[in-house]
């Protein structure tokens, strides 16, 4: 233990701009099979949409499936502007397009506008890195086959910041009714999410069983989690949506998870 934590301090001293990693606000997901995808009819894949540069690409949840993982932690809470903010003054980083905008640029608000690159830079400076889809999706879903974050009951403004009701983010934690099993906030609503993978429509048709990564390449990220403008049909935890990676806008935020070993 002690040989770890001198390593650990003389990284930081090595790396002026190094975070040391921290456990603080995150949540251990123990390691076991969980079920991710849902059960809607392959019928539902648009294969045009593929082919088409000018939308987002909007993928399938199907076929569902059960996929072993390692234990890792997650962050409890998006990374917040004012988390941002340090990393922004320590790094020189670009600051975030919500930054201009009052109703998101509270420090205690998810830090939005950034783009994957940038949130893959700022996990690495603290330390961690930004959860893979699988480990999202069973970081709301715990051991249960649910809807939601809370369950299978229909979403409503006392579980989650949606449907444009605040026209805004709300300060992360803000909905103690609509967090996870594990204690996780905001994975539905508030921001949606960058995570690790690639996109590919049918990858769940040939996705490994133990620790999916996602395809090696592509040309959209994936981002999980409804955010404060979607409605109801958009922020169950299945849903996946994609984009180019340097997009940036007002619905986009992160969190980070890291290795339990």
């Amino acid at each position: 233990m002690k040989l770890i934590l001198s390593t650990i301090l003389s990284l930081c001293m090595i790396s002026p701009g190094f975070a040391a990693p921290s456990l603080e606000e995150m949540a251990l997901i123990p390691a076991g099979k969980s079920q991710m995808g849902s059960r809607k009819s392959l019928l539902e894949l648009k294969p045009h949409d593929l082919f088409n540069t000018d939308r987002h690409t909007l993928g399938p949840e199907n076929p569902a499936h059960e996929v072993s993982l390692d234990a890792f932690y997650i962050d409890i809470y998006e990374v917040t502007n004012v988390k941002y903010k340090k990393y922004v003054k320590d790094t020189g980083a670009k600051e975030p397009q919500g930054w201009g905008n009052p109703n998101f640029n509270g420090d205690q608000q998810p830090v939005v506008g950034v783009s994957w690159k940038e949130a893959v830079a700022y996990c690495k400076w603290s330390g961690k890195r930004l959860p893979t889809e699988a480990e999202w999706e069973k970081a709301g879903r715990g051991k249960r086959p649910i809807q939601y974050p809370w369950g299978d009951s229909p979403p409503d403004s006392e579980k989650l910041n949606y449907n444009e009701e605040k026209m805004k983010t709300m300060p992360v934690g803000s909905y103690e009714k609509g967090k996870s099993d594990y204690g996780i906030y905001d994975l539905s609503g508030n921001a949606s999410e960058w995570v690790h993978d690639w996109h590919y429509p049918e990858y769940y048709l040939f996705s490994p069983k133990a620790n999916p990564q996602g395809p090696e390449s592509g040309q959209y990220k994936i981002i999980r989690g409804g955010n404060w403008r979607n409605t109801s049909e958009y922020v169950d935890l299945t849903y996946r949506n994609a984009t180019t990676p340097r997009m940036r806008n007002t619905g986009v935020g992160f969190r980070c998870a890291k290795n339990a070993s």
